[in-house]
């Protein structure tokens, strides 16, 4: 349908006769829409105009949010963070006045939650790269999108779950994943259903990807690796989460004949009812 749809507007309705539409320029001949883009262009030319690198950060959605120190910006429900927010002057409100007065705005993609944007508001051709509390320091997650993070903070909210850090969440987040891609079903092929969902969210974020940079996109990941990014993902996060509750060696208990050695057994100890009344009766005596 698409198809015929298209070929009906290239060969009838862009090639239709403009009545009293016709260009002032030229009483009495017949001209279509092809025919004036066809003149306008011998009288123009074509000027290919390349957008700069800077129109991807301008053009993606704003969010008006203050800044915390140490904690960084909430957007969505989910809180990013860079070293470049601790500095002193990102502490006091922004300049900027009217409705969002004092606050500084922050660009996401709904395409890759992984981080959000922030432009430097002395150098305005440079932007930030706001990171998501809860990645971890080594190693990437694969890419989730507006739907996965919406359906990580119902998931949050249904079981009243009350994290401390979004780094709490990190686990929730790759269940999340991992409901996608059965473990079961990671050495085989998964349902198509489920392979597209993931492939879908898997292309925004390259193209994504390719937007901030410039650069032509990648061609998606096989299935059976994709897998393997989570697989490692919740591998590494399992052993770090280990890693932190290991505070040190663990100490054995005493042992048994070792505690009996430093009491006696059958000594019985004193009630201090009987001191008592021996203090009485020794000031009545």
């Amino acid at each position: 349908m698409e198809h015929l749809i298209a070929s009906w507007i290239v060969q009838v309705w862009q090639n239709r006769k403009l009545g009293e539409y016709a260009p002032a320029w030229g009483p009495g001949e017949d001209h279509s829409p092809n025919s004036l883009f066809a003149a306008a262009m011998l009288q123009g030319g074509f000027s290919l105009q390349i957008p700069e690198p800077e129109l991807y950060y301008k053009v993606l959605r704003k969010h008006h949010v203050k800044i915390h120190p140490r904690r960084g910006v909430k957007i969505l429900g989910l809180w990013y963070h860079a070293e470049g927010l601790d500095e002193p002057r990102y502490r006091l409100p922004s300049d900027r006045g009217g409705k969002h007065a004092g606050k500084w705005v922050i660009r996401s993609d709904r395409r890759d939650r992984r981080q959000v944007f922030f432009q430097d508001p002395v150098v305005h051709d440079t932007w930030h790269v706001l990171r998501w509390n809860g990645l971890p320091p080594e190693g990437e997650i694969p890419a989730f999108s507006d739907t996965t993070a919406a359906n990580l903070l119902a998931y949050v909210k249904e079981h009243k779950l009350g994290p401390r850090s979004d780094k709490d969440l990190l686990p929730v987040l790759l269940e999340i994943l991992n409901s996608v891609t059965p473990v079961s079903q990671w050495p085989t092929q998964p349902q198509k259903r489920e392979r597209a969902a993931r492939s879908r969210e898997s292309s925004r974020a390259q193209a994504a990807a390719a937007d901030r940079g410039g650069h032509r996109a990648a061609q998606p990941a096989p299935w059976s690796e994709q897998s393997r990014t989570v697989a490692k993902a919740v591998d590494a996060t399992r052993r770090q989460r280990g890693e932190t509750a290991q505070l040190g060696e663990p100490v054995a208990p005493p042992l048994l004949v070792d505690s009996l050695r430093h009491r006696r057994l059958f000594l019985l100890p004193d009630r201090p009812d009987e001191d008592g009344d021996d203090t009485l009766s020794e000031e009545h005596g």
